[in-house]
């Protein structure tokens, strides 16, 4: 590895960039397979709270260069690094980007342009929906490490599998296939790897389409509803409703489908 991308700056490691309403995060340390740094937890997790805050947002897609999405934590870091793993100041997990991405009201799509191992598994679990190209595996090689999934592994996976799938895959440390990843439900869609940016702004359109005040509304909902018995979550949905009804975006809804026309929401 060249002196030149040992010293690259967070700016130059994590990408960010913002066109037709998409806010696109991409982490690019291609030469050693997207491992992430301290201090490139620290810049995804500005960059999507930059984006969340954004009101000409109304989707991110979380993504990676090359042959890897995320293989993991840089172990060789100071920040994040062996040396100091004991000394728990130095991951906070408060902040990190999993937790981040759990209360975002902004949708966020994970093109797994490439395997998510450990850590970036995590950030990949994290996401609310994920295309992963077919070449590509998911290791969730947590305890293979002698660790736990870091942040937030042990909370979505019995969500998104039962518990005796997700004990199966944390306590076995077990490297899924694409295939294997979408039987289980991990991933939305399998494509070739050529495809799955294409993919993920396509569909990353298709969210944009719609009223983002209403969409991030719904992914709030969904994210309470997690924990809430039916009854707290309907008077809650209830209470989503009411200042929705106010805006702009619900007249030109309605106003759209009675004439028969796209609608032209604004965010208002």
């Amino acid at each position: 590895m060249s002196q030149a991308q040992i010293q690259a700056s967070p700016a130059e490691e994590v990408l960010y960039e913002v066109s037709e309403h998409i806010a696109t995060i991409t982490i690019n340390r291609e030469a050693v397979q997207n491992t992430i740094s301290g201090a490139m937890l620290d810049r995804v997790t500005e960059l999507f709270l930059k984006a969340d805050r954004d009101r000409d947002v109304r989707c991110i897609i979380f993504t990676g260069t090359g042959r890897f999405f995320c293989a993991g934590l840089d172990l060789r870091s100071g920040k994040v690094g062996e040396s100091d793993a004991g000394n728990s100041t130095n991951l906070d997990l408060r902040s990190t980007p999993p937790t981040v991405m759990h209360n975002l009201d902004t949708p966020v799509i994970c093109a797994l342009n490439g395997s998510a191992a450990g850590y970036g598994m995590d950030m990949a679990l994290g996401c609310d929906i994920r295309i992963m190209a077919e070449e590509a595996k998911m290791a969730a090689a947590f305890t293979a490490r002698g660790i736990v999934p870091e942040s937030g592994g042990t909370w979505i996976l019995p969500r998104l599998l039962g518990w005796s799938k997700a004990a199966e895959l944390i306590f076995t440390g077990r490297t899924l296939t694409a295939a294997e990843s979408l039987e289980l439900g991990l991933v939305s869609t399998v494509v070739p790897a050529a495809e799955v940016a294409e993919r993920a702004r396509a569909l990353a359109k298709e969210i944009c389409a719609n009223a983002p005040l209403a969409v991030q509304a719904s992914k709030r909902m969904m994210r309470m509803g997690m924990n809430e018995t039916f009854n707290d979550h309907v008077h809650h949905v209830f209470l989503q409703l009411l200042p929705l009804f106010k805006t702009e975006d619900f007249k030109e809804g309605i106003a759209s489908f009675m004439e028969r026309r796209p609608a032209d929401f604004k965010g208002r």
